[in-house]
């Protein structure tokens, strides 16, 4: 409706990739797309969901933008090097149930 290709919206939507991260989704997208993005760039932000309301921001990136990407690994680096878990084990990694050895 706003009339925004969809190669332009792609970036920031990683829900598919990973799941529902709620209130997350929008900042792991938001990274991805900036370190995507060149200096100069419009990037509209915009989450919604979960009975929660919406919020929407206009950002401009500026000329320090390309000596920030890379100081740490990439939200690709890790969409491609996830490892899926069984709901056993997710148990586990949070301390809800116990190992009987």
């Amino acid at each position: 409706m706003l009339g925004i290709p969809l190669e332009k919206v792609k970036l920031g939507i990683v829900v598919d990739r990973i799941g529902n991260t709620y209130n997350g989704a929008v900042l792991i997208g938001l990274a991805n797309i900036l370190e995507n993005a060149k200096p100069g760039s419009r990037i509209l932000m915009v989450s919604f969901g979960s009975g929660a309301g919406s919020n929407a921001f206009s950002l401009i990136t500026t000329d320090l933008l390309p000596e920030k990407v890379g100081r740490a690994r990439t939200v690709n680096y890790y969409l491609e090097n996830k490892a899926y878990i069984d709901y056993a084990l997710y148990l586990r990694f949070r301390n809800l149930i116990r190992v009987v050895q």
